[in-house]
């Protein structure tokens, strides 16, 4: 699964084929969890030494000529690398590697009553699959440390109070699908930048790098046929999207995975 998952973020980004209309992705999982973390059972059989290398390398190969991740991070991180929005649906259970996965995502929706979990520690280990870069962004240092030491199993809710999660809803694939919609109708090159712009300034101490971002990115939009037609929109005006020399229409891409395999669904929204 873990190939499946690099694979389906590295073509996303790469290929320009595939992604030319792609305006949002969702990930979910299927059957009674998003995901219940590592398969044990499967990575015994493959070997465990033969699963840790593989899992382990770096660069992993995913992430292209920039990558700096082994492929255990890259299932988390290339979706911050995406240029469109990644959305994760989080409903039973979301734990471990699963819940890293999420993490990875930039809005993640989830029922009250789904169970999360920082697992690792209760098999001896850390969280390694980026969660020093995504945990800082989402909550307190405390909190990490706390979730992380005792690998405690808390609700959606509690999620959402904490900041894991962004919203908590009785049907998190419709709401993931609403939001879809209202960032579909909103300018590509805007929600791109608008991604870049956090993704890369978040963590930034010197105000002065950040205001200049802010600068750089908004120059490329301005006087865009994109920008051009976001602004008619207000006015009543419906001009289409371009990328370049396609039409954009509202595509999403659903990317699920069940019993250890990933399936893709396009779907206009």
């Amino acid at each position: 699964m873990f190939e499946a998952i690099a694979e389906a973020a590295s073509r996303l980004r790469n290929d320009r084929e595939l992604n030319k209309d792609l305006r949002v992705v969702i990930i979910s999982g299927e059957g009674r969890a998003f995901c219940s973390g590592l398969d044990a059972k499967g990575v015994a059989l493959s070997g465990p030494k033969s699963s840790l290398n593989k899992l382990l390398k770096r660069p992993s190969g995913y992430g292209g000529d920039d990558g700096v991740g082994n492929l255990a991070q890259d299932v988390c991180y290339l979706w911050r690398k995406l240029p469109v929005p990644v959305i994760a649906v989080l409903h039973g259970y979301c734990f471990g590697g699963g819940l890293q996965i999420a993490l990875g995502a930039d809005l993640r929706f989830a029922t009250p009553d789904c169970k999360l979990s920082i697992m690792e520690s209760r098999w001896g280990l850390i969280p390694d699959m980026s969660a020093s870069i995504v945990l800082r962004e989402l909550v307190r240092m405390d909190v990490a440390k706390e979730l992380t030491m005792t690998g405690r199993i808390i609700s959606g809710s509690e999620a959402e109070s904490l900041g894991l999660v962004s919203r908590c809803v009785d049907d998190p694939m419709e709401e993931a699908m609403k939001v879809a919609r209202e960032i579909t109708a909103r300018s590509p090159d805007s929600v791109a930048a608008s991604k870049e712009l956090f993704q890369s300034t978040w963590m930034v101490e010197d105000d002065a790098t950040c205001l200049e971002k802010e600068t750089t990115l908004q120059l490329k939009l301005i006087g865009t046929w994109n920008q051009a037609a976001a602004a008619g929109r207000q006015f009543g005006i419906n001009l289409p999207y371009w990328n370049k020399t396609t039409l954009l229409g509202r595509k999403a891409l659903v990317l699920s995975t069940v019993g250890g395999k990933t399936k893709n669904t396009e779907t206009a929204v």
